[in-house]
């Protein structure tokens, strides 16, 4: 990898939306860059921590914020004058949070998401909820890719995907937000890079239930080349490109989701092996989302709509939501036809 150097020529500030794991990296590694970030907390006592201790005790232990990250739980603070706005937040809040910027938002500013997931219901991706609350936006992108916050706020190399249909906007943000640390490569393709992000944190429950069963490396090689398979269907049938989900934002998210032990998603499926409920597994992330859950359950609804097979988001969707147990999952999924690859 080529380094970039961390200096910065965007003098305005960068406005993130979340203070959780993923946006308080980002908001680390994009300071060591020497851009001026604002940090928005949900809360008034989160901010005030951040502000006091100088790290995310609650989020992202022991990661010192550099002195360039401004806390704050203001809104119209935090935005006033921002060049960009980053949102990471859940996808489950997404459009609430959307709905929020409206009034302070002016066309010119880039939008980002750096939030994964599906909105159920609607089976929006997060840049169509963006743009359906947020018309004014003419700059709009997805950011994604193998990314644990932990490890990007340390500053290892790091390689994510930015997306965006509008090209002067995607590599104009591709060189801002790209640092000796953190690698960005543009793409067209939002549909593509969008379902990949939602539909690898499905595998990656699955994954962790293999794990916890006790099935080895055979069983995860095969999870992983079947869960891309079926990640690949539907992102083609819906308008993405095969290309991107065999590069960083899909192969390379889900192996990372898959095998890394930080993955949340991969936990989840741990305690499900275990005999935990769904709520019991949730509990143990400490207050931390599994965007698996919610991007199974619409994920699933988008497959019937369009005809495509899901197996295994079908098995993931029996054990969550249908009383099904991770091993009968096992054997449904090893049962089916028999069939050419």
């Amino acid at each position: 990898m080529n380094p970039m150097p961390d200096t910065a020529a965007n003098s305005s500030p960068i406005a993130i939306i979340g203070a959780g794991s993923w946006g308080t990296a980002l908001a680390i590694v994009l300071a060591r860059k020497g851009l001026e970030i604002r940090l928005l907390s949900h809360t008034p006592e989160l901010a005030e921590l951040l502000r006091a201790r100088r790290e995310n005790p609650k989020y992202l232990p022991a990661q010192a914020l550099p002195e360039t990250v401004a806390p704050t739980a203001d809104l119209a603070a935090c935005l006033a004058g921002a060049s960009h706005i980053l949102v990471a937040v859940p996808s489950h809040v997404l459009r609430g949070v959307a709905r929020q910027l409206r009034p302070h938002l002016l066309p010119d500013v880039g939008l980002i998401s750096a939030s994964k997931g599906l909105e159920r219901g609607t089976l929006a991706r997060m840049t169509e909820v963006l743009a359906a609350e947020l018309p004014q936006s003419s700059r709009l992108a997805a950011l994604s890719g193998p990314s644990f916050a932990l490890e990007v706020a340390r500053g290892e190399p790091a390689a994510l995907v930015l997306a965006s249909t509008n090209a002067e906007f995607a590599a104009s943000a591709q060189a801002l937000f790209s640092t000796s640390s953190l690698r960005l490569y543009a793409s067209s393709d939002c549909v593509g890079v969008e379902l990949a992000a939602a539909l690898k944190n499905v595998i990656a429950i699955a994954a962790g239930i293999c794990a916890g069963l006790g099935l080895g490396g055979n069983t995860q090689a095969a999870l992983i080349a079947r869960g891309l398979a079926e990640m690949t269907r539907l992102a083609v049938a819906l308008g993405g490109r095969p290309e991107t989900l065999a590069g960083l934002a899909g192969l390379g998210d889900l192996v990372l989701t898959c095998s890394g032990e930080l993955s949340r998603n991969r936990r989840l499926g741990l305690a499900l092996a275990q005999g935990k409920s769904l709520a019991e597994g949730l509990t143990g992330l400490g207050g931390m989302v599994a965007e698996g859950v919610a991007a199974c359950d619409a994920a699933l609804e988008l497959a019937r709509r369009n005809q495509i097979e899901l197996p295994i988001t079908a098995q993931m969707h029996r054990v969550l939501f249908d009383g099904g147990t991770p091993r009968q999952a096992i054997e449904a999924l090893m049962r089916r036809p028999l069939r050419p690859e």
